[in-house]
């Protein structure tokens, strides 16, 4: 896993994981924020462009944020964010690392398995794929996404940069994720966000990654669909960060 870093003088380590099928720019507007008083770092998650792994499992991108906290750091930091396949992951991390992060940040994390979902993945990959190159076509999927426009010029490059085969094994993994019940042992505080307008899906896992977590705080964003929060209201999403940290 390769990692982009803010900030490198500073002693308190917030690591942001980004959602799949973007990347590290995801949350570089609140990195450049934050750069000051805190070491800013964001991993690129396997099989993503610039990555240095091909995308397996949830759990082995995991895996590696623990083994490099463990090495870098002895083993535990200020804050880990996550958005999306980033928060499953991050919700991965606590479930096997209890208090490896004092703060941790869950954005948006699916944790209702879908089967359906599951099985479209693969066959609607093999017949559009090969559309990402084009930039209408790209420009749709963005649209789509609500993601500010400035950001647009990454999102298309590293799109282009994503194999078939690991967008479906991300894809994949996003659709079919549930919590372990070690999640019940994390000693992190937690702040979970949800969008509002977001899907009844989304909405209900975020209230279940509550029920599991004791220490947890459950916000709903009103007016904000998925990847608002982190991605288009970056001063809204470091004042998040600041006053969990600095709390008493």
């Amino acid at each position: 896993m390769n990692y982009i870093e803010y900030g490198k003088e500073n002693s308190d380590v917030i690591i942001l994981l980004h959602g799949g099928g973007l990347s590290w720019w995801n949350y570089k507007e609140v990195a450049e924020m934050l750069q000051t008083d805190y070491r800013v770092i964001l991993p690129i998650l396997d099989g993503h462009t610039g990555s240095d792994k091909q995308f397996t499992t949830i759990e082995d991108n995991a895996a590696e944020i623990i083994d490099f906290i463990n090495k870098q750091f002895a083993g535990s930091v200020l804050l880990i964010g996550g958005l999306s396949l980033g928060g499953q992951i991050l919700l991965e991390v606590l479930s096997q690392c209890k208090d490896i992060c004092k703060y941790a940040i869950v954005e948006s994390a699916l944790v209702i398995p879908s089967k359906l979902a599951y099985s479209m993945i693969k066959p609607a990959f093999g017949s559009c794929y090969g559309l990402i190159r084009y930039k209408w076509f790209s420009k749709l999927q963005f649209k789509a996404l609500r993601i500010k426009p400035e950001l647009f010029d990454d999102y298309y490059k590293d799109t282009c940069g994503i194999s078939k085969s690991n967008m479906i094994a991300f894809l994949q993994e996003n659709s079919g994720y549930s919590l372990k019940e070690t999640i019940g042992d994390c000693a992190t505080n937690v702040q979970i966000f949800v969008g509002e307008k977001e899907s009844h899906a989304m909405r209900k896992s975020a209230a279940i990654i509550h029920e599991k977590l004791q220490n947890s705080f459950l916000q709903v964003l009103p007016d904000m669909y998925h990847g608002e929060f982190s991605i288009n209201r970056a001063g809204d999403y470091v004042n998040k960060i600041i006053e969990v940290t600095e709390q008493k």
